[in-house]
Parts: structure tokens; C-alpha cells; sequence
């Protein structure tokens, strides 16, 4: 009787090892927007699953960027919300989808875009050596501005634009997704 008890409660914490193991294997996957994002996905696969980043994913197909983002990279990409395009004024969204207005809706995207693999860790790393700001180049060419402030790290763009990056370190095949709240301005 001893032995099967003692077998069982073997069994037993076997299976709970398992269990949190599975827990703590899901959990290191981020959610955005109550999607799960998987290291295993490129940018566009993880990307295309979020619910909050509709807008986001239209603007790249329309912009031809799919296959870019799809590619090896890596890349850094800060990601507008649905609720960061609805920021801007009424129709800015409609009319820069349009194909007339591809280049611009290039230069736009592209500039939330900076090569290479840069985590957060990063980022905080080159803010503290830059004495409280870090400067990296977009992929437009054109410089962004990170600062500190709580442990929560803002974006600054050319125009004086404002972003904070509200979901960190969403790691992609191909690089490193921060989700941000507001759409950045060349």
C-alpha cells in the first residue's frame, strides 16, 4: 500500500512538473491583444494573428512590405495599435492606402522599423550610456529618440511625436516586435 501511494504522489508531482512546465512555455509567448505570438513566426505570421493590429497589417499589404517583413532580417519593428491609427485625424488612414499614396505610406512604416534585433533590454542598456536618451536609425533613414521615465520606455519621432511602448520583447523568427500606442511621423 505504501508503495502504491508512493507511486502515485511520484506520478502525481510528474504530472504537475509537466503541467507548470507547459505554463511557463506558454507564458514566455506573449499576448497581444489576447493573441498568443510565437518566436517560432515571422513578424508577418505573428502580426497577421493580433487582433489589435488590423490596421497595421492592411498598411503593410497595401504598402508591398509583406515580403520584406517576411524575409530573414532581423528587424525591430514598433507596432501601431488599431487604436493608435484611430488616433490620427479622420481619413489619414483611408487616403494613405491608397496607391497614389504608396510612397508615403512606405516612408511611414518603414520608419517604425529599425534593422536588427534590439530587445528592451537593449534599449534600456543604450538609453542609461546616452545619459537618458538613445537615438536609433530607422529603416526610412530617419532617427528616433527613446527615453526612460518609470520603466516605461517612450518613443520620440522627427516631428516631436510621442509613443510609449505598452507591450515589450514580442520576438519574431526574423526580429522583435514593441508594440507602441501611437503611429510615428517622419
Amino acid at each position: 500500500m505504501n508503495l502504491k501511494k508512493a507511486l502515485f504522489a511520484a506520478s502525481a508531482a510528474a504530472i504537475l512538473s509537466l503541467t507548470s512546465l507547459s505554463v511557463s512555455a506558454q507564458s514566455s509567448d506573449p499576448m497581444v491583444g489576447g493573441a498568443a505570438m510565437y518566436p517560432s513566426k515571422n513578424i508577418v505570421e505573428n502580426a497577421v494573428n493580433s487582433p489589435i493590429h488590423k490596421t497595421l497589417v492592411a498598411a503593410v499589404k497595401a504598402a508591398g512590405l509583406v515580403p520584406t517583413l517576411e524575409s530573414k532580417g532581423p528587424f525591430t519593428v514598433f507596432a501601431p495599435t488599431d487604436d493608435a491609427f484611430a488616433k490620427l485625424p479622420a481619413g489619414t488612414v483611408d487616403t494613405l492606402v491608397r496607391p497614389e499614396n504608396k510612397d508615403t505610406l512606405v516612408k511611414i512604416l518603414t520608419y517604425h522599423v529599425v534593422p536588427g534585433k534590439i530587445d528592451s533590454k537593449k534599449l534600456l542598456k543604450d538609453i542609461k550610456k546616452g545619459g537618458g536618451k538613445a537615438m536609433l536609425t530607422s529603416v526610412q533613414g530617419e532617427p528616433l529618440t527613446f527615453t526612460e521615465s518609470g520603466g516605461t520606455i517612450t518613443i520620440t519621432d522627427a516631428k516631436g511625436g510621442t509613443a510609449t511602448i505598452t507591450t515589450a520583447d514580442v520576438f519574431q523568427s526574423n526580429g522583435v516586435i514593441h508594440v507602441i500606442d501611437a503611429v510615428l511621423m517622419p
